[in-house]
């Protein structure tokens, strides 16, 4: 016991002797050591909860000075985490010997700093995430100690390493249990989750709780604009100590909650369902961004870039097309699906969205052609708008060729908006837009498919049986329609011998 008492650690014999007889071993250091590779298996755990070691190392627990026996507390806290991994036995116990009471103790103590101790608290969670995973009654316990004000200090931890096994506490206690979700959904939960989001975008994430609990709120449950608007809070305070602050821009944090919610929605995309609140209010963040963002600045980065608007910009866009894509996760033809791309549509999405494309500037393959066609640099090129960033173009076309997909009306639209044209001139390659071609091919198989008149708007630009597009003339390029379906086609133009 000689490492015991040099950290002056007052151990009754009925605490400490369990532990040295069950490991059968002299020292404190020892005994720990061994029970917690022992408890790394189902037949380890299930052999101490018979012995009834836990409610022994939640009294060492508790009676190690935190300022001098950091390493005998960290041991302490890694065999509680095992204990309680699937063992129903010593989960209960748990809870029954105040076991969440002891770790809060644990977290609050003078002798843990929140912010050096991070190994420290990454245990202690992850002790309460083992003991969460038992079931209701274990997770209000953890709960009813937690929030609001412990999870949101420890929220507020700058730490990977704690941050992950935070977010599976509050997931797996709010997950199971529609009470504790609508709390976490309230002004304060969403406090906590705006301060996660910070720390999960300013040191990242390794594992899959931290997306889970965005899915829930943002995606799965309308609460999306509520955070959005608290990280803006975030960017506000910042802005107050940065006179070159742009106003009215987006916040970092508010552009990586929307670059997480665009992952989400694309690896996720035929499992949920997209409320059209959601939808709408991606619309309007994406109106937004377009005011903020320069048009005419030279270089065009990937995203992430370094600027929040120009983030904001493309997440926004990337969610639209993947939500104007999904089929109906039930199998049926999609009431849904087109009720929200009609929401889109009544909000102005097509009309803009045109506009956006006529806008910008021909693509690079394009306007080298016409430099060399003219011998200098065209003037529609110079006043012409750039895409901000790469892949910008493409975006706006497969948004436009997903919503026109089986919709007639849609269809009809970019007819009478003149679209049919623009949009075949998107069917080229475009450096700075990788796979634009495809999708600009996809936009207009999609707009003639199963539409006489747009069809007959193609068959009006023939000329010997082909539509003679200068932009696809210049790159060999030609859209071909069949006499007899009317159907297009994009083809190779024959070389000249």
């Amino acid at each position: 016991m000689d490492d015991a008492s040099s950290l002056d650690i007052s151990l009754s014999e009925d605490v400490l002797q369990p532990l040295l007889t069950t490991s059968n071993s002299s020292s404190l250091k020892d005994a720990l050591e061994i029970l917690i590779e022992s408890s790394k298996t189902t037949v380890g755990r299930s052999d101490l909860a018979s012995k009834n070691i836990l409610p022994e190392v939640l009294q060492l627990t508790q009676s190690i000075p935190h300022s001098s026996g950091c390493h005998y507390l960290l041991l302490s806290l890694k065999l509680l985490r095992n204990l309680c991994a699937g063992e129903i036995t010593n989960q209960n116990s748990f809870i029954e010997q105040t076991g969440v009471g002891i770790v809060l103790r644990v977290l609050r103590s003078p002798g843990v700093n929140l912010d050096k101790d991070y190994g420290i608290i990454r245990i202690a969670l992850q002790v309460l995430a083992n003991v969460s995973l038992a079931g209701e009654t274990h997770q209000h316990a953890i709960w009813c100690q937690f929030f609001p004000d412990e999870f949101a200090t420890l929220a507020g931890v700058r730490c990977q390493e704690t941050c992950d096994p935070l977010c599976m506490v509050i997931y797996t206690c709010c997950d199971g249990s529609s009470g504790l979700f609508k709390e976490l959904c309230g002004d304060k939960g969403l406090a906590i989750m705006a301060e996660i989001v910070c720390t999960a975008a300013s040191v990242g994430f390794k594992e899959d709780w931290f997306k889970f609990l965005v899915s829930r709120t943002c995606v799965e449950e309308m609460h999306f604009p509520q955070l959005f608007f608290k990280l803006s809070q975030v960017g506000a305070s910042r802005n107050c100590e940065d006179s070159n602050s742009r106003e009215g821009t987006f916040s970092s944090e508010q552009a990586f909650l929307l670059k997480i919610v665009s992952e989400i929605v694309n690896e996720r995309i035929e499992e949920i369902i997209v409320p059209n609140d959601f939808a709408l209010c991606v619309l309007g963040i994406f109106m937004k961004s377009i005011r903020l963002v320069d048009f005419y600045a030279r270089g065009t980065p990937s995203l992430p870039t370094s600027s929040s608007a120009i983030n904001v910009l493309g997440y926004s866009l990337s969610i639209l097309r993947d939500i104007c894509a999904r089929e109906d996760p039930a199998g049926s033809s999609s009431v849904n699906r087109a009720d929200l791309v009609d929401s889109l549509q009544s909000h102005g999405l097509i009309e803009m969205f045109l506009s956006l494309l006529r806008d910008l500037e021909p693509p690079a393959i394009i306007r080298k052609a016409m430099r060399q066609g003219e011998n200098q640099e065209g003037t529609s090129a110079n006043s012409a708008k750039t895409c901000p960033y790469i892949g910008f173009r493409r975006d706006l076309v497969a948004v436009i060729g997903n919503c026109a997909y089986q919709r007639k009306h849609i269809q009809d639209e970019i007819r009478e908006r003149d679209g049919i044209l623009l949009l075949l001139q998107q069917c080229v390659t475009d450096e700075d837009n990788p796979f634009s071609r495809e999708w600009g091919i996809w936009c207009v198989r999609n707009l003639l498919e199963g539409n006489a008149e747009n069809q007959k708007v193609v068959a009006d630009l023939e000329l010997q049986g082909s539509i003679n597009v200068p932009e696809l003339t210049d790159l060999g390029l030609k859209v071909e329609v069949d006499k007899n379906t009317r159907r297009s086609k994009l083809v190779n133009v024959p070389s000249k011998a």
